[in-house]
């Protein structure tokens, strides 16, 4: 009998080309898959709440996965899988869930944040982006209010991608001070691949003072990814929290 697991887990984006097997670069999704071969036999596949550009990390992501070989202890597996996995990735928990519980789709909800600071950090540099000058950051939450308005996103969204819609629903965003780092904070129902580095760079001009929030409102309005400012290093993103319905969940 087929059974369907969840697995959560985390990864440094640095050495991969991001989750999705890619022909001629090393994924995330290539190296676990190959590992878990190893346990499930040559036909297992994993399927993930989504993508992550080369160079993202991922402090929570989810999977999912099915199988027929009867497994007597989650928590034994999670620690053997974890174990087996590179350093850079790491495997949290294998949870039991309902037959019909998707990774992707029944996700509710999604968290990035984006990490940068205007000094240097010699012990975490593969993790922030540095920020050279003076931003407003008052500006930029002022702006970044202005995403709860708009449900289209086109003009953050990199040009061609296979989606039936560009409409998100944004729940927060904003920018905090955390020691030495400034980071900003997005939630969304989905997003759009690209999405968060985009919105982020078109902050930057805000904050810069070339925008104002009228022109923020611009941008969004427009649906021209060409409008929008340039999308920031992957390096300092990271995909912090995927919310699914608890019901899914056979603990």
């Amino acid at each position: 009998m087929t059974q369907r697991y969840f697995i959560r887990f985390a990864y440094d984006g640095t050495n991969y080309h991001g989750w999705q097997l890619q022909p001629n670069a090393v994924s995330v999704q290539e190296v676990m898959t190959e590992i878990m071969q190893r346990l499930f036999g040559p036909h297992f596949m994993l399927t993930a709440a989504g993508r992550t550009d080369a160079g993202v990390h991922a402090r929570m992501m989810y999977a999912h996965f099915d199988t027929e070989k009867q497994i007597v202890d989650v928590k034994v597996l999670a620690k053997k899988l974890d174990l087996m996995m590179p350093s850079d990735i790491k495997v949290f928990e294998v949870i039991s869930v309902r037959p019909d519980a998707h990774a992707r789709f029944d996700a509710t909800s999604r968290t990035y944040e984006y990490w940068m600071a205007d000094e240097k950090d010699p012990f975490n540099t593969s993790f922030y982006t540095r920020m050279y000058g003076n931003l407003d950051y008052e500006a930029m939450n002022r702006a970044a209010k202005c995403l709860f308005d708009y449900t289209d996103f086109t003009s953050f969204s990199k040009a061609h991608t296979d989606v039936k819609t560009n409409n998100c629903k944004i729940m927060q965003a904003y920018w905090e001070r955390r020691g030495i780092y400034w980071v900003f904070t997005i939630q969304a129902d989905r997003f759009l691949r690209n999405m968060v580095r985009a919105v982020v760079g078109t902050l930057f001009e805000v904050g810069r003072g070339k925008m104002d929030e009228a022109g923020f409102r611009a941008v969004i309005e427009s649906g021209n990814r060409s409008n929008a400012g340039t999308s920031v290093h992957a390096q300092g993103l990271f995909l912090t929290n995927v919310s699914y319905p608890e019901e899914l969940f056979l603990r």
